[in-house]
């Protein structure tokens, strides 16, 4: 498992022996839609660069309820059984010869996605782009959600002391946050709202303080993620419909709550009543930055937004972010514990239990695995 290794890729696996004894790595395996079953995943050989790491909190993404639900998100089809998850931390047991700056016992938290490093993309340093990028749980790409993997060594991050498993886990999630915000270029003199508090809104949320935003509004349908995303420090929140014909009264709310110009609006939700909300709130020459997929296309207010000169934007996972998150976390400009709602085991039972439970939303926001 690990390496990026695509389910197709049978050489190289060997007997998963070490230190003389058989240790069968188990995963679990996405086999169809609701489908998920934990079965034997060999390991590849530990190669000189690499780090054999023994997974200990893995979180459930959205993008792993759509693979669940849907056996797809967006472009990403799963078309053949697959092991899930991306959002990951462990405790390092080997190193290869050419790891110098992990030993085992090291916690780790994984960035997921490994770039080929030698394209056009990867060269600019944007190899979140890269079109040979092999990620955790994105078909064909193996996942996470297993006793072992083998990862290079160069992504995985060393935890600070104060930092726990879970919260270097969540370094992926807080990721997609720290990075929207860096493309939106986020600062103290910027007024952000954030449309949609779910998980990722609640990231970015806490992204856009860390980056010390001077007003944040969060907008969203559900009065329980309204109230979390104000504990999180959400200078007002804004309850909203799904109904697309509220959207001028809705931008009229969410003004009047911000009290003065929105600067940058993060659709977090991926929707058209979402985006053509943020559109439209947004003042002129502002950005909206487009986070969520929630749905494949969308159909938007595109001409009096561009009549206004407001950039649109889109971020695709993140890149360079794991030494800025880890750093957030262990300063405590980032608190991501309250996310984590619920937490399971890695048995059959528990693996159902936890892709239902986020699968159903209601009062859950991070759905944590502890193996």
């Amino acid at each position: 498992m690990g390496k990026g290794g695509k389910p197709d890729e049978g050489d190289g696996f060997g007997d998963a022996s070490r230190d003389g004894v058989e240790q069968e790595n188990m995963a679990a395996w996405l086999l169809g839609v609701n489908t998920l079953k934990i079965q034997p995943f060999k390991l590849p050989n530990l190669g000189p660069h690499d780090v054999l790491v023994r997974l200990k909190a893995v979180g459930i993404c959205g993008s792993d309820v759509h693979h669940f639900k849907n056996m797809r998100c967006a472009d990403f089809v799963v078309k053949e059984p697959m092991v899930i998850g991306h959002e990951c931390a462990g405790i390092v047991e080997e190193v290869g010869s050419e790891v110098k700056h992990l030993v085992p016992g090291d916690r780790v938290a994984l960035e997921p996605g490994i770039n080929c490093k030698r394209c056009e993309l990867c060269k600019q340093g944007r190899y979140n782009l890269c079109p040979e990028m092999k990620f955790f749980g994105s078909p064909p790409t193996h996942g996470c959600l297993a006793n072992q993997v083998v990862h290079p060594g160069d992504l995985c991050f060393k935890l600070p002391n104060n930092v726990s498993l879970e919260e270097g886990a969540m370094c992926e999630p807080l990721s997609v946050g720290v990075h929207a915000c860096r493309r939106a270029n986020v600062g103290p003199e910027t007024n952000v709202l954030v449309m949609g508090a779910g998980p990722i809104g609640l990231v970015t949320l806490l992204a856009a303080r860390a980056f010390e935003a001077s007003r944040i509004v969060v907008a969203d349908v559900n009065d329980h993620r309204l109230s979390v995303a104000k504990a999180l420090g959400a200078h007002e929140i804004v309850k909203v419909s799904t109904n697309i014909e509220d959207v001028a009264e809705e931008v009229a709310k969410i003004k009047e709550a911000m009290g003065t110009r929105v600067d940058v609006s993060f659709d977090c939700a991926g929707f058209n009543k979402t985006m053509a909300t943020a559109l439209s709130a947004t003042g002129s020459g502002g950005k909206v930055c487009l986070v969520g997929m929630g749905q494949r296309e969308l159909t938007i207010p595109l001409t009096s937004a561009a009549a206004r000169e407001v950039d649109v934007i889109g971020i695709f996972r993140y890149k360079n972010t794991w030494p800025l998150c880890l750093e957030l976390l262990r300063s405590g400009k980032v608190d991501v514990k309250p996310l984590i709602t619920h937490r399971f085991g890695f048995s059959q039972k528990e693996v159902e239990k936890a892709f239902e439970t986020s699968a159903g939303g209601g009062n859950a926001i991070k759905v944590m695995f502890n193996l």
